[in-house]
């Protein structure tokens, strides 16, 4: 886990360091950083696992642009990874990345891709406010959803 995390926040990092205005201070810039607060949806396919999953999402920020946040359950965990350097601002001061993977792992390790259309959109974390990160994501024979609310404090970097 602490691996992905270490690379879903180095993708976070590099995405949001190229882009959107409602990204200040670089989040979730250049490296692993993770967010504090209540994970309110996870599902994949038919299968709700809002129930195991964490009260933590990973952000990793890989220099080459690539941006993936992370939400855990049961001991899993499903990665959505998208294009930092495509990242445009959205409604409400929010930013939104085009999303081109999903990755799935379990432990420490990200072992699966699948490829995806969606985005994830998301709010500033260093406003000492509470804000909502949602990702939906599509596959040819899949849906995917992730939705987390912070607890309004900054990130920690890894």
């Amino acid at each position: 886990m602490r691996l992905i995390v270490i690379a879903a926040a180095a993708l976070s990092a590099a995405a949001f360091a190229s882009g959107a205005s409602a990204a200040s201070q670089n989040f979730p810039g250049a490296g692993v950083s993770t967010l504090a607060g209540k994970c309110a949806k996870l599902v994949v396919g038919k299968v709700d696992a809002t129930k195991g999953c964490k009260g933590e999402l990973a952000s990793v920020g890989l220099p080459n642009g690539q941006v993936t946040f992370i939400f855990t359950s049961g001991g899993k965990m499903l990665g959505f990874q998208g294009d930092g350097t495509a990242i445009k601002p959205a409604s409400n001061g929010n930013a939104r990345i085009p999303l081109k993977m999903v990755t799935t792992g379990a432990g420490e390790k990200m072992t699966g891709q699948v490829k995806v259309a969606g985005t994830c959109t998301f709010g500033n974390p260093y406003g000492g406010k509470p804000i909502v990160i949602e990702c939906t994501a599509e596959s040819k024979d899949t849906a995917f959803t992730g939705s987390f609310r912070t607890s309004g404090k900054a990130p920690k970097q890894k």
